[in-house]
């Protein structure tokens, strides 16, 4: 008997990356769940944004048949990938099959969840406060990432989410540098994009998000994921990891 072939492809630095990549970058995604009344299956569009650790965040309604689903059973995956030209299915996407967890009002949980999420979605400034509407966090179990035709892997938690003390202590500062960053450093942020990102395109890039992997830089509808050189093992770190990636951009700039 001819033995099956393995479809996958061993899991490297560069599948991780565009893993993370898709993770960080998407607004949106099909969520999947099982209704609680019948068991059957249902997928709906949520939007997305991240926690500091890279776990991915929803803003669901009571009114929403997904969220009485998640609550009777916190199982469910989301698919992350945005098409472009050409045939869709050639595009990256990922599958992260979660576990929901609802983020309790009036924690420090939310307030840090809320910040990150309209930082991303800032249209969702309209219904967030509203009594029906409430934070989950996707806890991932396992990924399935498909880089295109014939670039199949499978990747574990550990590959997507970020841990340690440095993620908290960057939680906990994000807003300020990120203000201070979009403030008094545009031509700065504008040259992450250029350079790190390879966004030629003119812009008003700011910056959205901080970890301890990289940067989410937005310009209106775009988006692009700048990751640092190593990632960051102090809070420390960050600034002068960000003058040397600004000093870096400006040299190859002035080489060009």
């Amino acid at each position: 008997m001819e033995k099956k072939r393995d479809v996958l492809r061993e899991t490297d630095a560069e599948s991780i990356r565009l893993a993370k990549t898709l993770l960080r970058s998407c607004r949106y995604g099909a969520l999947a769940v099982l209704e609680a009344e019948t068991g059957a299956p249902l997928a709906s569009r949520v939007g997305v944004a991240t926690d500091a650790d890279g776990t991915p965040i929803i803003l669901v309604s009571m009114l929403s048949a997904h969220t009485p689903a998640i609550l009777a059973d916190p199982h469910c995956s989301l698919l992350l990938g945005e098409t472009g030209k050409g045939d869709p299915l050639a595009h990256p996407r990922i599958t992260l099959s979660c576990r929901a967890t609802k983020v309790e009002k009036d924690t420090p949980d939310n307030e840090r969840v809320s910040r990150r999420y309209l930082n991303r979605n800032p249209k969702a400034k309209l219904y967030v406060g509203l009594g029906d509407f409430s934070f989950f966090r996707l806890d991932i179990e396992r990924a399935s990432l498909n880089g295109g035709f014939g670039k199949a892997y499978a990747l574990g938690r550990d590959d997507l989410i970020l841990s340690g003390s440095v993620v908290e202590a960057l939680a906990a500062h994000e807003q300020r540098a990120a203000d201070h960053m979009n403030e008094d450093h545009r031509d700065a942020i504008a040259l992450y994009a250029q350079h790190f990102a390879g966004n030629r395109e003119n812009g008003d890039w700011t910056i959205s998000g901080i970890d301890a992997d990289g940067l989410d830089l937005v310009d209106g509808d775009r988006f692009q994921r700048v990751f640092f050189p190593e990632p960051l093992k102090d809070a420390n770190e960050l600034r002068p990891v960000l003058v040397s990636m600004a000093k870096t951009a400006r040299d190859a700039d002035a080489r060009a």
